[in-house]
């Protein structure tokens, strides 16, 4: 999350006041960290009581794409998966305009972010990303996933130059293989849905429930803005690619990866096509978030509290995963 477009108390005070039923605003804080939408903790006060909010003004998402996002954050709350559910104005919208951008608000799950994960934690994202995947199955909107191939394609051209020769035959090389892999019948027949494709560990809260974390109950996914109708194996394999890495940040812990995959198989069991396609697809997530971060760092928008990733960080996991 970064701050691209200001925005302080007096901007929203009357807004909120009039249109919702949330209460007073009391306070409106800018949220330090990601790269795509300005985000904000907005806090009110309703009856005497504090409430809490997440307001989101998007930056690069259209009024036309962000239905998607949103309507399949609401479906999955009433489904029971603990996921930020966006609010309500008074005439029932979801979707609105602020500064001229579009702009959602939506609830503030409890607890915090686990960025040293043990074993438990990924088991608990394993159980809930199956649980995620089969309540989005009669989600009725689709949407392909804006990152996908045809992105890899059109943004790897302009990043090339920034690289030195080995980084770009490593590049060139990763996207024929994951071409070749996306046009094969092996690809069209894992099962697909409503994906987060973000699920990284900056993107999931736990809520403590004793004086460490070994006691920790999954608090929820947030931060949906990447999803999209995609393979869930590729959901699968993003996720693990960040919560399973081993002590050197780029090879998979053997104990980590366990845990996640049986706890995710327990409620939602691979095909025999996803067990096959699965080395693949840990370098197709990798390839993903190698791209999007070279095109970030060397191609960077400004933005206040902006610190854009490091894109060797996938650069080496993509080694590492072609090395399985």
């Amino acid at each position: 999350m970064a701050v691209f477009t200001p925005i302080d108390l007096a901007d929203i005070s009357n807004w909120i006041s009039q249109d919702f039923d949330i209460g007073q605003a009391s306070d409106i804080r800018g949220i330090h960290g990601g790269i795509e939408n300005s985000n904000f903790f907005l806090d009110t006060l309703k009856d005497g009581k504090k409430q809490q909010y997440v307001l989101t003004i998007f930056e690069r998402l259209s009024a036309e794409q962000l239905p998607f996002y949103l309507e399949l954050m609401r479906h999955l709350a009433n489904k029971g998966v603990p996921v930020p559910k966006p609010i309500e104005n008074k005439q029932g919208k979801i979707l609105f305009t602020l500064k001229g951008k579009p702009a959602a608000i939506v609830t503030k799950l409890p607890g915090l972010s686990r960025l040293e994960p043990e074993a438990n934690h990924c088991a608990l994202v394993g159980e809930m990303l199956a649980k995620m995947h089969l309540a989005g199955k009669d989600f009725p909107k689709a949407q392909e996933n804006l990152r996908s191939l045809a992105w890899w394609q059109k943004t790897i051209p302009q990043v090339l130059s920034y690289l030195n020769t080995s980084q770009k035959e490593l590049l060139m090389h990763e996207l024929k293989t994951q071409e070749e892999f996306f046009f094969s019948g092996k690809y069209d027949g894992l099962p697909q849905g409503a994906s987060h494709c973000d699920l990284f560990r900056d993107n999931v809260l736990f809520d403590p429930k004793g004086s460490d974390a070994s006691h920790d109950q999954l608090g929820g996914f947030f931060d949906f803005y990447f999803a999209g109708t995609d393979k869930w194996l590729f959901d699968i394999a993003v996720t693990a690619n960040d919560w399973c890495l081993a002590e050197n940040k780029q090879d998979l812990d053997p104990v980590r990866l366990e845990s996640f995959l049986k706890a995710y198989q327990a409620v939602r069991p691979f095909t025999k096509e996803e067990q096959a396609s699965w080395p693949l697809m840990l370098r197709a997530a990798a390839l993903r978030f190698w791209v999007s971060r070279l095109w970030d760092f060397y191609l960077p928008r400004d933005a206040q509290m902006l610190t854009p990733h490091d894109p060797t960080h996938f650069e080496r996991i993509l080694l590492s995963r072609r090395s399985l």
